[in-house]
């Protein structure tokens, strides 16, 4: 008897058959393709799975999972204390982390009276985050991931591109939200989604592209139902590299959405702004604007010209901004967070028994450098792993079990590592 399994059965090709029973594509609903090119078919998968059952062997599904408890406003912290939260990993933005609060408070309310029977609708409020690069907007979205009982997920928009073209579909951003739910649809459509480097975007011009900008514009457009609130088909393992899944269905309603970017250069168009308003009604007082800290006086119009569409913008009605690191912050970011850099080192030494310490003065001069790099915190880590990386070559092997790093030993290793090193930012 010809055997059926991975053979050419009718002239059929071997990835069109299941390599188990045989069957034709167009024969299942729904067909794996490993990465060797084999297939297996539902049905196999299901006689598969109902073996290992009987042997005691089966391994639960996520849908077996004791679903997710709904949120309860008496489990929820208040804002101060998610601010409190945040304070302990993030030095200084008070107030981008008073609106960060405000905003998963909020969105915590609109799931409770979601789930309830009142009848008021509380729309949820998108946010904008714009700060230099080093100063925190990764950091603050990652450090509240922890605290926070619904779904969370970080993307990046720089994969992005218009559907049909090469890269990632905008409802790949939703793919990794269910991701981080376990598939759980319903936890899912009450998460939250933080999109970095949403100013990497922005449109190429001005004025409406006449031709295709796939990476910039097209997104844009993509993403504003997404955003305001809509049922999108999710392809739950992401990508177009697995036609034949079946798609999710994902109400984006009471999803939040968070957005960061640096949008490098905007300090312009908010310095032409005001002084476009020097003259008549509404005359801005220009000898008491902070020409240091452009950004505080940011507004929706500043990031629609610097290439956001409007209907985007329309969509984040929470613009909130992020201070340049002062050399103080800087400062404190080596030392007082509990995800300190030289408290990291610390403990990394610890491991092979030596003991690390830095000198005040070491301390200042890696400052001193940040800000003559103008890279913010990560700037901090850069010269840091400079001035660490012959250290913990050595400290494993050496019997030294007391370290002390000093200005002089850290001026010798930066001023002697290539450049290139010192200006890599993460």
């Amino acid at each position: 008897m010809a055997q059926r399994g991975g053979n050419n059965k009718g002239g059929q090709r071997r990835e069109d058959c299941c390599s188990f029973c045989g069957r034709r594509r167009n024969e299942v609903d729904i067909m794996f393709q490993g990465v060797d090119g084999s297939n297996i078919c539902g049905a196999c998968i299901e006689v598969g799975h109902k073996s290992l059952s009987e042997a005691g062997l089966a391994i639960a599904s996520p849908k077996a999972k004791q679903p997710k408890a709904e949120v309860s406003m008496n489990d929820v912290p208040k804002p101060k204390e998610i601010k409190e939260f945040l304070d302990k990993y993030v030095i200084g933005q008070d107030e981008a982390k008073r609106s960060i609060a405000v905003a998963v408070y909020n969105h915590y309310k609109r799931l409770s009276v979601a789930q309830g029977d009142e009848d008021v609708e509380l729309d949820k409020s998108n946010i904008v985050l714009v700060g230099p690069t080093g100063t925190g907007k990764t950091l603050i979205a990652r450090t509240i991931a922890r605290l926070l009982k619904v779904p969370f997920t970080i993307v990046d928009a720089t994969v992005l591109t218009q559907a049909g073209y090469v890269g990632e579909d905008v409802e790949s951003i939703l793919s990794r939200l269910l991701q981080a739910a376990d598939y759980d649809t319903k936890a899912a459509e009450r998460g939250i989604v933080f999109i970095d480097e949403i100013d990497k975007i922005a449109r190429k011009g001005d004025n409406p592209s006449i031709t295709r900008d796939v990476s910039g514009e097209g997104v844009q457009q993509a993403l504003l139902k997404i955003l305001e609130g809509t049922v999108v088909n999710v392809p739950p393992q992401g990508g177009r590299k697995h036609p034949e899944q079946a798609f999710v269905q994902v109400n984006t309603k009471n999803i939040l959405f968070i957005c960061g970017g640096a949008f490098d250069g905007i300090e312009k168009r908010i310095a032409q702004r005001l002084n476009t308003r020097a003259m008549g009604y509404g005359r801005v007082d220009t000898e008491s604007i902070d020409r240091d800290n452009m950004l505080k006086y940011v507004q929706p119009q500043d990031i629609r010209s610097f290439g956001l569409i409007p209907e985007l913008v329309g969509r984040l009605p929470v613009l909130t901004h992020l201070e340049p690191l002062s050399r103080e912050a800087l400062r404190n970011i080596l030392t007082e967070p509990k995800n300190a850099i030289v408290s990291q080192y610390k403990a990394m030494l610890a491991m092979d028994g030596v003991e690390l310490e830095f000198a005040d003065e070491a301390l200042e001069y890696i400052v001193d450098k940040a800000v003559e790099f103008k890279l913010g915190a990560r700037g901090l880590r850069s010269i840091c792993e400079a001035v660490m990386k012959d250290l913990m070559y050595e400290a494993p092997s050496s019997e030294e079990k007391r370290v002390v790093v000093t200005r002089d030993y850290a001026d010798e290793r930066v001023s002697r590592a290539p450049m290139t090193q010192l200006h890599k930012a993460v």
